[in-house]
């Protein structure tokens, strides 16, 4: 009988190698990190979709309330009150100040805005002084103004003691 070569007797081994290798729990067994990325994977995308969903959900309940005379705020920060909405070419007419109008497209109306309540008008609202009165201390009288000589002179003294 013939005598395998050395490159046979190789090419045998590596194909016994493969098969040993084959068998063993750690290459071809359950391993749980092949079942954990897939899973991962399903869970992520449960997740996107869910979230697209009850985005959409706020969308349509914001177009549900933006009829004529309701104000809302676009994307791009624009307070305005609707006019008029017209549903075939997507647009919306906006009152931003009396007497302009701005036609802009449905996508861009983002907000309702919502009217805050009126306060009580028998509740006493804090007043601020139009000086800087309120900052000094109760029956503490304010020094009285200097001309600018004595204010030069007062500077002078200060900058002699700091050196000192």
């Amino acid at each position: 009988m013939n005598k395998p070569s050395a490159t046979e007797t190789e090419a045998a081994d590596v194909l016994l190698h493969v098969l040993a290798e084959s068998g063993t729990p750690e290459s071809g067994g359950f391993n749980f990190i092949n079942l954990l990325l897939p899973l991962a994977l399903v869970v992520l995308i449960v997740l996107m979709f869910r979230k697209q969903r009850t985005a959409q959900k706020h969308v349509q309940e914001q177009r549900t309330q933006m009829v004529p005379g309701t104000a809302v705020m676009t994307n791009f920060g624009l307070f305005g009150t609707i006019v008029s909405i017209d549903q075939d070419a997507n647009q919306a007419v906006l009152e931003i100040s009396p007497g302009t109008h701005a036609t802009v497209h449905m996508q861009v109306l983002t907000k309702v805005v919502e009217e805050t309540a009126p306060s009580d008008p028998n509740e006493e609202t804090p007043t601020v002084p139009d000086d800087a009165s309120s900052l000094e201390h109760p029956g503490h009288v304010a020094d009285v103004t200097e001309t600018p000589q004595e204010s030069a002179d007062r500077l002078n003294q200060e900058s002699k003691n700091k050196d000192n």
